[in-house]
């Protein structure tokens, strides 16, 4: 990260080290060098699965709390048998010409800057879900992709789940019929996270490059450690931080390489007291240009399941309807055929029965093996081949977006798939992008 001055960040951007066209080394056996960015909660799980993979060396963690950087390496010297450097600023991480690409497990905020600097000084990325924190944010880190001929990763990993991907299969080649509607599920319950006064920044920690961008503020636990996903100066609510899955997975459902025009979404923040601000129930519609429908809907709550699942997905076609669960599911996915037979008198019956059922086979990680595919890419320049490239990311990461622009506005919006603005809605339009602090601006051409 960056620390907060004029001088580091003119620095960063212009001495940035020259972009590299292509994978310098010449043999697929070839080591891949790579840095781990955030290190604490979903970054460990990056440095777990990337210890896995044969010539892969993870050279580097970067992390703003140094806190956490004794556990960290040494957890990663047993794993791979090499101790990692360790770096507080991301600045040098981009400046090491030995480090090939990065792997980012930051807060939503820093994403877009993180993956773009990185774009720029020719390393490739695996950057976490949602990609974004804003719509034009992650319309900028594609063209940054593309400029640079980056392989820039998406972090739903489901996509590289083999059950789901015989599952879309399935159904994309006619399993259910045509399919009309598609819904993503996060029944995820969360407690309060209560009321807690600003104190000292705890030593160790660079608290102004954890807000970055973001507007800054005195320090507080509760916008700290993995609960900065409730803020919205941080965060992008449990839509965008389990239900990005879901939502991905509905959208690939229904084959759409484009966004909704027409959103309706409503959503709060029920039962507790505390310092949330983002809501923990939210009930959202998304209509596309050809009549289909993606609903979405959070429940942060107790609650009952639908369908038998309360984290996954539920497609629905003109013969039947499938249940999609969580990547590493045992229970697989499920298809239902349904009959619907008409009576003489206008009352109809409806028969159900089960159909095929798609499981992963072997124990492998699906981490592991969506962390295989951008490595394979790395190497072989063939971002085409990415299992989640940048542009799914974006396409899937702006339906949390939009869901939550409908649930702060509290109405309906008519949205523009290829201008990415709202038709004749400067208010709505507001919140495609936000105000950045100096000096960690979103650049206007990357």
């Amino acid at each position: 990260f960056l620390k907060n001055s004029a001088a580091a960040s003119a620095a960063l951007i212009a001495g940035l080290p020259a972009v590299n066209k292509s994978f310098a080394k010449n043999s697929p056996s070839d080591t891949v060098n790579i840095a781990v960015i955030g290190i604490r909660s979903r970054g460990k799980s990056h440095y777990k699965a990337l210890a896995k993979i044969p010539n892969v060396k993870i050279v580097a963690l970067c992390d703003i709390d140094e806190r956490l950087f004794p556990e960290a390496v040494a957890e990663v010297e047993k794993l791979t048998g090499h101790k990692p450097k360790t770096e507080t600023e991301y600045r040098k991480i981009l400046e090491d010409k030995d480090i090939d690409a990065v792997s980012i497990a930051t807060p939503n905020h820093w994403h877009a800057l993180q993956t773009i600097w990185a774009c720029q000084a020719g390393k490739d990325v695996y950057v976490e879900k949602p990609v974004s924190h804003t719509i034009v944010e992650g319309r900028k880190m594609v063209e940054a992709a593309r400029k640079y001929n980056r392989v820039v990763q998406t972090g739903t990993q489901a996509r590289s789940s083999a059950a789901t991907r015989k599952a879309i299969k399935f159904m994309h080649d006619g399993g259910i019929g045509k399919i009309y509607m598609a819904k993503g599920l996060c029944f995820k319950p969360r407690g309060s996270i209560g009321h807690v006064k600003d104190s000292p920044i705890p030593e160790g920690v660079n608290w102004d490059a954890f807000l970055g961008p973001a507007p800054y503020r005195p320090f507080n636990k509760n916008r700290f450690h993995y609960k900065w996903h409730w803020f919205w100066n941080t965060g992008n609510t449990d839509l965008g931080n389990q239900g990005i899955h879901q939502a991905d997975i509905a959208r690939w459902s229904l084959d759409k390489l484009t966004h909704p025009v027409r959103i309706q979404s409503i959503g709060n923040y029920f039962i507790w007291d505390s310092d949330q601000e983002t809501p923990n129930i939210q009930h959202l519609a998304f209509e596309y240009e050809d009549g289909s429908i993606l609903q979405f809907e959070v429940r942060g709550l107790p609650t009952n399941s639908e369908a038998g699942i309360k984290v996954g997905d539920l497609i629905f076609g003109g013969k039947g309807w499938m249940s999609i669960e969580s990547e590493d599911s045992k229970k697989g996915n499920r298809v239902f055929y349904g009959d619907i037979n008409i009576k003489p008198s206008g009352y109809s019956s409806y028969k159900e029965q089960e159909g095929p059922v798609f499981k992963n086979e072997g124990t492998k990680s699906v981490v592991v093996t969506h962390f295989e595919n951008f490595i394979k890419c790395v190497r072989s320049r063939k971002w085409q081949e990415l299992n989640a490239d940048i542009l799914q990311g974006h396409l899937s990461t702006s339906l949390c977006h939009l869901g939550n622009i409908g649930c702060r506005l509290k109405r309906s919006l008519q949205f523009n798939p290829y201008s990415e603005k709202f038709i004749n809605d400067p208010e709505a339009d507001s919140y495609l992008t936000q105000m950045y602090r100096a000096p960690y601006v979103l650049p206007d051409k990357v």
